[in-house]
């Protein structure tokens, strides 16, 4: 059997406590199937004292990540700290430098920095794997990087962050406001004491850009996305969704079009009779349009110890796997020299149409005034409804729109119209129509 796999590990959080468990605990079954054993020489973490439910007492400690990634006698360095920067930058570059291969879950590493540290790794002959920085435990990065050669992607889409789907899916089931619902994330742990970044999109933005670069081949992109997150969702919102037959889900979108690349996330409605709307809770999505396969969805545990564990431990192991000499596969799925510059395609009809919901006083005449504004922007309407039975303020009623194929401008156009007219009660709701 060839000579072990040393590996370091920064972070021994819930992620980095799981994986060291495993790989303790499946030490002669992983080094069967990769041809030579798995060993930790060396950890980091802030808090050496804490009982993490795990024996580290044989392993070498390091006090930061970068003195571990300059100094240990490691094959691979697993990054499980986190950050866009600070420690996680400078310990995976430190890494990268020594042409040490790398292991990370940090998409937002990889969001801001992901071109350059792989062309560090492709100039060192490194692997640098990052399977858990995108859905937790669904191998959908393997998928794009490898496993989908040769096919010409055209639109990558899904629900990428378990906090939101949480949220969505407990105010659907259970009548409950977006605020009742995010603090039982929290209770669970599902959301983080600010869960800013969650709730208003970033995290999937990040997720998104990844998934853009390795589907399209052009650099990372991650301050090019539209961007809007679920705080303004309303338990009417998702009783009228309903009601029209569709479930509401906070996507991640990126597709090709002939002027360009879109990138965009924000709540849409989906059809209640597609896959992807019955996709509950905690639980990612991620789907791949193609022209040879055709669309492969993958469906998964999106978070926690394990689920993360999982992916990187699927990372170690293919480095384990690897021979000095062969062939490395891309760190982002072409060479890092050959990825094209990030070109955002122009605006053009958004095919699914859009959800429009306007609260208004009752009197006469509001009908007669918003089909004006649509007809004046040319937004053809595929249905205007009145929802008396939806709870509003005295003297007011809600309206509820589904328009056909139109364009984003046009709607803004219309709705910044409608506000002027002065009738509405609170502020109009739009959300994208997507017929998955």
């Amino acid at each position: 059997m060839a000579d072990s796999l040393r590996i370091g590990i920064a972070g021994l959080g819930t992620v980095g406590s799981s994986l060291v468990r495993i790989l303790q605990q499946r030490s002669n079954e992983l080094a069967i199937t990769c041809g030579r054993a798995i060993e930790i020489i060396a950890v980091s973490a802030r808090d050496r004292s804490r009982d993490r439910g795990i024996d580290i007492s044989g392993i070498t400690w390091f006090d930061t990540p970068e003195d571990m990634a300059e100094k240990a006698d490691i094959d691979v360095f697993v990054e499980l700290v986190g950050g866009a920067s600070g420690a996680a930058e400078k310990a995976v570059r430190a890494a990268l430098s020594r042409g040490l291969h790398v292991v990370t879950a940090n998409k937002a590493l990889l969001a801001k920095h992901g071109v350059e540290l792989a062309k560090m790794a492709e100039e060192k002959g490194a692997l640098l794997n990052f399977e858990a920085a995108v859905a937790g435990g669904i191998p959908i990065i393997k998928a794009l990087r490898e496993s989908l050669t040769g096919n010409h992607v055209s639109r990558v889409y899904g629900i990428m962050n378990g906090t939101c789907n949480y949220i969505l899916t407990k105010m659907e089931k259970e009548g409950l406001s977006f605020e009742v619902c995010l603090k039982e994330a929290q209770r669970l742990g599902y959301a983080e004491a600010d869960p800013a970044f969650d709730i208003e999109g970033n995290d999937t933005a990040h997720k998104l850009a990844i998934l853009t670069t390795l589907a399209f081949g052009s650099k990372i992109a991650a301050d090019d996305i539209y961007l809007e997150g679920i705080t303004n969702i309303s338990i009417e919102d998702i009783q009228a969704a309903a009601d029209l037959g569709y479930r509401i889900k906070l996507l991640g979108v990126a597709q090709l079009t002939e002027s360009g690349i879109e990138q965009r996330v924000h709540p849409t409605m989906v059809p209640l009779d597609s896959v992807i709307a019955q996709v509950d809770g905690v639980t990612n999505a991620v789907a791949v349009e193609s022209d040879i396969l055709g669309e492969l969805l993958m469906v998964g545990p999106g978070a926690g110890g394990n689920a993360t564990a999982s992916a990187v431990l699927g990372d170690v192991a293919d480095i384990a796997k690897s021979r000095p000499g062969a062939q490395q596969v891309p760190v982002l799925g072409r060479p890092a020299k050959s990825l094209t510059d990030y070109r955002r395609a122009k605006m053009k009809s958004h095919e699914g149409g859009y959800f429009i919901r306007l609260t208004v006083k009752d009197k006469a005449g509001v009908f007669a005034s918003i089909a004006t504004r649509m007809a004046e922007n040319n937004i053809s309407l595929e249905s205007i409804v009145q929802r008396s039975q939806v709870p509003t303020e005295e003297g007011a009623q809600t309206i509820i729109l589904v328009t056909h194929a139109t364009m984003e401008d046009a709607i803004r156009k219309a709705v910044k119209a409608i506000k002027s007219e002065k009738y509405l009660v609170s502020e109009p709701q739009v959300i994208r129509i997507e017929r998955t």
